[in-house]
């Protein structure tokens, strides 16, 4: 059987409710070449997704047909939030992607010492909305019935009094606990550097803000595999 376009929609979801898809839903539907009739899958982050069919096509605009709600493929037992020092190029677009897949509940792009991309203002805030889309396209592909929240960015100064729950720093320090060997609340947040990593300062202070250097073991791993490391081992964890 082949596999149903999933699309997120921003709005409330009922069975029997007939709706007409946004631009980017609408080009979706088009692209797969759906036609009145052919089914569908939508969510809109509330719990669960729902059946759907075609009941219209347009030139631009697709409407559908809101059939009966699933439960849909369960969230992890753990709320991680992945805090990041942004990484160059499209890094960032597939680390944002890939964490969605791994089960990512939030995603903190952070500014460090050592990052090389800076942004603020509008040209942050439109990088964001980017990531954010990113995430709501990955979330569509993988089947969850969430899309991750990616924050505005902040500098790793202002962010760290704001860090909640089990709070683990990815580390190569000489005194750095295995992550594997962690077992602890479902409120997770896991903070790793840009590239160069942290500085001795930052991961100080991170220590300072209740922080427990975490290892992955002995190589040095990218900005971008280091959390996404992190968040499969975490998964593995939960299994």
């Amino acid at each position: 059987m082949a596999a149903l376009l999933r699309l997120f929609i921003d709005t409330p979801l009922a069975a029997g409710q007939t709706l007409a898809l946004a631009d980017g839903a609408a080009r979706h539907v088009q692209v797969w070449r759906l036609q009145p009739g052919d089914a569908l899958v939508l969510f809109n982050g509330q719990g669960g997704q729902w059946t759907a069919d075609v009941v219209a096509m347009g030139r631009r605009e697709v409407t559908v047909r809101v059939g009966a709600h699933q439960t849909g493929v369960a969230e992890g037992p753990r709320a991680v939030t992945l805090a990041v020092g942004v990484p160059t190029g499209e890094r960032m677009d597939t680390l944002v992607e890939k964490a969605t897949e791994l089960g990512v509940a939030r995603i903190q792009p952070l500014i460090c010492t050592r990052s090389v991309l800076r942004l603020t203002g509008e040209r942050a805030a439109k990088r964001r909305a980017h990531w954010q889309g990113v995430a709501q396209a990955a979330a569509e592909q993988s089947g969850r019935c969430v899309v991750p929240q990616v924050a505005d960015w902040l500098d790793l100064a202002d962010w760290l009094p704001q860090a909640q729950g089990s709070r683990h720093v990815l580390s190569l320090a000489g005194d750095a606990v295995p992550l594997a060997s962690w077992a602890g609340p479902v409120s997770v947040t896991l903070l790793s550097g840009p590239e160069g990593g942290l500085t001795p300062d930052e991961e100080a202070r991170a220590r300072q803000a209740g922080f427990t250097p975490a290892s992955l073991g002995p190589r040095v791993l990218r900005a971008d595999t280091a959390p996404l490391a992190a968040l499969a081992l975490l998964q593995l964890l939960s299994v």
